[in-house]
């Protein structure tokens, strides 16, 4: 299977944001909000947004961003989400998209790639423990009412 990756454009907009609700069960995504943020991401340089495409369709997707961290001078990689069409997962395309970013980490000089993972998705633990990522803390967030 030839999968190939580039950077999202517009005309993906709407593939990628049925990825964000259906295989990251993030139901709050629709294609204004993606795009805006998108535009705004686009704007500030450090954030990229890949996709892996089969026959052009989209079939997955991986966003990124450079930060930077006190002790590491040029920052790191996070990955913020990455996802794969039900149908197409576990037939390397995830791996590919992981393949990629941590080529572009190389390129710009970057040793440090981290993400988070629900407790919940497992499946996905397991994937990226097999690509040759550790399982080393949890993440936390916090909801802030602006109420």
């Amino acid at each position: 299977m030839e999968i190939m990756i580039r950077e999202v454009v517009a005309n993906d907009y709407t593939e990628v944001v049925f990825l964000w609700n259906d295989v990251l069960g993030i139901r709050n995504v629709n294609e204004e909000n993606f795009r805006v943020t998108m535009e705004k991401m686009n704007k500030e340089g450090n954030y990229k947004t890949l996709v892996a495409l089969f026959s052009n369709d989209v079939v997955g997707f991986v966003t990124i961003v450079q930060a930077l961290s006190v002790g590491a001078p040029i920052g790191y990689l996070h990955i913020q989400a990455l996802a794969v069409k039900r149908e197409y997962q576990h037939s390397g395309v995830g791996t590919k998209l992981l393949r990629h970013t941590e080529n572009y980490a190389k390129e710009i000089g970057i040793s440090s790639i981290i993400l988070c993972s629900g407790f919940k998705r497992t499946d996905a633990h397991a994937f990226y423990e097999h690509n040759g990522y550790d399982k080393d803390s949890y993440c936390f967030d916090k909801i802030i009412n602006l109420a």
